[in-house]
């Protein structure tokens, strides 16, 4: 890899995810160098100007140690475990600790105290957490991701939640990080602000599985459960409570209203609308 100048002062965390590896390539086909935060330096993309440095949310000693000399800091929520919320106060702290300056982060559409999607208001007290941090910083409200809905079919096709006939404004991962990319450019511009990236378009399930019927080699449909069915058709996979609960509430907070709405902000921040479920299925998947 190409070597980094000592005092970089952009880091990125979740290179080796799918949201975030699309940050670091676009950063450094912009030539922007960057630190990029990983557990495992073996796994991180090879980009030019980007070095890896090992780190764990939960540990603020080597969080601490991987941002000295940051200024400007994306941080990609961590993997959804029990504990997400405790691992999201450390790395907060110890950036902050670090004299990070400003915080880039990747929230949740809607993100509140009583959320009905569970795992949004552990965003919304992350939120929270940066903004008494002291550092500056830019939220990025992500609806659901449009790459998941494919996913959401079970084998035979069936799309099976209780969302009745709300709707979803599915935002896909190539346009939040085109808005990251745009903030992470100038993030003096965005100090302060709080984006709701959506798609194009709200969406019941029932016409997404229409759209994914139309343009795959799938048929797919979509089946309103019961909260009740809902509980006892995951019932088998053996996940925690607290997974499930995360599951199930995925489609009651679309019942309830919470992914709904459209939102100019892709455009505002990139110049370019979102894609539409159809254009992002019509797309090269990678």
């Amino acid at each position: 890899m190409t070597s980094l100048p000592p005092m970089a002062e952009l880091a990125v965390t979740g290179s080796t995810g799918g949201l975030g590896g699309m940050v670091a390539r676009q950063l450094a086909d912009a030539g922007s160098a960057q630190r990029l935060l990983v557990r495992d330096a073996g796994r991180a993309p090879d980009l030019d100007g980007a070095v890896p440095l090992v780190f764990s949310y939960a540990d603020a000693g080597s969080s601490n140690k991987a941002l000295e000399g940051v200024k400007v800091l994306f941080m990609v929520s961590a993997a959804e475990a029990e504990d997400r919320l405790e691992q999201h106060y450390t790395f907060v702290d110890a950036a902050a600790a670090a004299g990070v300056q400003h915080v880039v982060y990747t929230s949740f559409y809607g993100a509140a105290p009583d959320s009905v999607f569970t795992l949004g208001r552990d965003h919304y007290a992350t939120e929270e957490r940066i903004k008494a941090s002291g550092m500056t910083y830019t939220f990025l409200r992500d609806n659901f991701y449009m790459d998941f809905l494919p996913l959401l079919a079970g084998e035979d096709g069936v799309i099976r939640g209780p969302a009745g006939n709300g709707v979803v404004s599915a935002v896909c991962r190539e346009d939040i990080a085109r808005c990251a990319v745009a903030v992470l450019q100038d993030p003096a511009l965005h100090a302060g602000a709080t984006y709701n990236l959506t798609g194009p378009d709200e969406l019941t399930l029932a016409a997404a599985a229409d759209i994914l019927t139309a343009k795959t080699a799938r048929t797919v449909t979509y089946h309103p459960e019961t909260v009740d069915e809902a509980y006892a058709s995951r019932a088998s996979y053996g996940a925690p409570p607290w997974q499930v609960d995360a599951w199930v509430s995925t489609y009651t907070a679309i019942a309830a209203g919470e992914l709904a709405g459209i939102s100019p902000d892709v455009h505002g921040l990139t110049g370019q609308d979102p894609l539409s479920l159809a254009e992002f299925l019509d797309r090269p998947q990678l």
